[in-house]
């Protein structure tokens, strides 16, 4: 299914969110887009990974819409395209933003082998949540949304932690841990989107899309992206 009147871009650099997307149909450009990830105090989880969603599409949009960067593509990756034409002005930029919750604690990508196994251990034995931001930003507006998913871990021997974070699986995910991966020996049963715990929820990006194609290409004067958003989601 491609996006015949839009530009559709994913504004990640993560394989997996890259493969979802794919899968979901579309075609689509990839650029990497630059934002402090950092957590700001007092932040909650779904806010923190709601609004790095939309700083990063929001990045990129913004890049794109400058002729001089557009027309100086370093950066982007057409690979996802496959050959499939996507003329037109319709920006629509894609960005997400996962992490994982444990006892209140926000596990965001570990910073090496001793940060991975602390993690690990608090995942251990327990249920955890996933969350994902995702938010589509375009001309007329950015909307955004959040998934949940419940995830639970069986007990994990410390021997087994000691060998899998001596790997580099760990360092390039939200707590330590990929479903799609080794890790998933671990995981009993899950409550919630399996795509959002890969990192990113395909329905509700879907859904997402549609609506800022929607909103891009009616009449002038029609629905703005957030109400197309609103009216996708009832």
């Amino acid at each position: 299914m491609a996006t015949k009147q839009a530009r559709l871009v994913l504004a990640s650099a993560s394989p997996r969110r890259k493969e979802l997307l794919a899968q979901a149909g579309y075609a689509f450009e990839v650029e990497v887009a630059e934002v402090d990830e950092s957590l700001r105090a007092g932040e909650a989880a779904g806010d923190y990974v709601l609004r790095l969603a939309k700083e990063k599409a929001q990045v990129v949009l913004a890049r794109l819409a400058d002729p001089e960067r557009d027309a100086n593509p370093t950066h982007r990756d057409t690979t996802a395209m496959d050959d499939a034409p996507i003329p037109g002005a319709g920006l629509i930029v894609l960005g997400a933003d996962t992490t994982v919750v444990c006892n209140g604690e926000i596990l965001a990508k570990p910073e090496n082998a001793a940060d991975a196994m602390r993690m690990l251990r608090m995942l251990s034995g327990r249920v955890h949540e996933v969350l994902t931001g995702v938010a589509v930003a375009t001309r007329t507006g950015t909307a955004s949304d959040i998934e949940t998913t419940s995830v639970t871990f069986l007990e994990i021997a410390e021997e087994e932690l000691a060998r899998y974070c001596a790997t580099a699986e760990p360092f390039d995910k939200a707590g330590a841990y990929g479903i799609q991966g080794y890790a998933a020996r671990w995981i009993p049963r899950i409550d919630g989107c399996y795509f959002n715990v890969m990192g990113l929820p395909i329905a509700r990006s879907v859904r997402l899309i549609e609506a800022a194609l929607a909103s891009t290409f009616d009449q002038p004067g029609s629905r703005s992206l957030q109400a197309a958003a609103s009216c996708v989601r009832r």
